[in-house]
C-alpha cells in the first residue's frame, strides 16, 4: 500500500517543531569586499537587491558578458562603488575579497567559484543551491535606519518576499521618525541601564497594537522623561 509522505511528515502536538537556525547580522558593505561572479539575468538581480540595500556597497563584478540591464542599474547609483571586470572568471579573482556570490548560469562554473571561494574560507552564496551557501540575501523592509530582514532558510523566497511586502503595508513611513524620536530619548535620560530600558518599554508598549502611536510620539527637543 502507497504510503502518503505528506500525513507522514504532519505536525502532531508533542512534535518538536522545526526552527531556523539561521543567525541574522547586518554587514557594513562599504568596509568589506564582495565579488559577485556573472553579470546576467541572475546576477543582476543580486546586484540590483545588494545596491537597493546598501548603495554604498563595495562590489567586484566579473563576467565575460555583461547585460545591459546591469549597466543601466549602476545609472541608478552615480557614486556606487561597483567595478566591472569583463572576462572569464579565475581562481585567483577570489584573493582580496571577503564575501562571494556565484551568479551564473553554469552549474559547473558555480560549483567550481565555491570550491575556490571554500579553498580560500571566504564565505559564498550559489544562486539557486542553499547547500552551497554560506549565507543568504534575505528580504529586506526598510524606513530610514529601521531595518527589516525576513528568511525561510532559503526554502520560499516567494513567502520572503510577500511577508516583506505585508510588512511594508504595516510598517508607515513615520516608522524612521519614531526611531529618531526614541534615539533622542534614549540618549537624554538621565538613568541607569535597568531603569532605562524600563522607561522606554512603557513608552513604546502600546505601538504594538495601535499604529497611529506612532504619529502621536512626542519630538524631544526636551525630553519628557528626562529625570529631575
Amino acid at each position: 500500500m502507497r504510503t502518503d509522505r505528506c500525513n507522514s511528515t504532519k505536525y502532531q502536538p508533542g512534535m518538536k517543531k522545526a526552527q531556523n537556525p539561521l543567525y541574522p547580522i547586518f554587514l557594513k558593505l562599504h568596509q568589506l569586499n564582495m565579488l559577485i561572479v556573472g553579470a546576467g539575468v541572475v546576477g543582476h538581480e543580486k546586484l540590483s537587491f545588494i545596491l537597493k540595500s546598501s548603495p554604498d556597497a563595495r562590489i567586484t563584478v566579473v563576467a565575460k558578458e555583461v547585460s545591459e540591464k546591469i549597466r543601466q542599474e549602476l545609472l541608478k547609483y552615480p557614486e556606487h562603488k561597483v567595478r566591472i571586470i569583463q572576462k572569464p572568471f579565475e581562481p585567483t579573482d577570489i584573493s582580496g575579497h571577503d564575501l562571494i556570490i556565484a551568479a551564473t548560469d553554469i552549474k559547473e562554473l558555480n560549483q567550481q567559484i565555491h570550491q575556490e571561494a571554500k579553498k580560500h574560507l571566504k564565505l559564498i552564496n550559489v544562486a539557486d543551491t542553499p547547500d552551497l551557501c554560506d549565507f543568504y540575501l534575505g528580504s529586506i523592509v526598510t524606513r530610514g535606519d529601521l531595518k527589516v530582514a525576513v528568511s525561510t532558510n532559503g526554502k520560499s523566497p516567494t513567502l520572503a518576499k510577500r511577508f516583506r511586502q505585508l510588512l511594508e503595508s504595516i510598517l508607515p513611513e513615520e516608522a524612521n521618525d519614531l526611531l529618531s524620536n526614541l534615539h533622542l530619548i534614549r540618549n537624554q535620560l538621565e538613568v541607569g541601564f535597568t531603569q532605562k530600558v524600563k522607561k522606554l518599554n512603557a513608552l513604546t508598549a502600546t505601538l504594538v497594537t495601535d499604529k497611529e502611536k506612532i504619529r502621536q510620539l512626542p519630538a524631544c527637543e526636551e525630553c519628557p522623561y528626562k529625570s529631575n
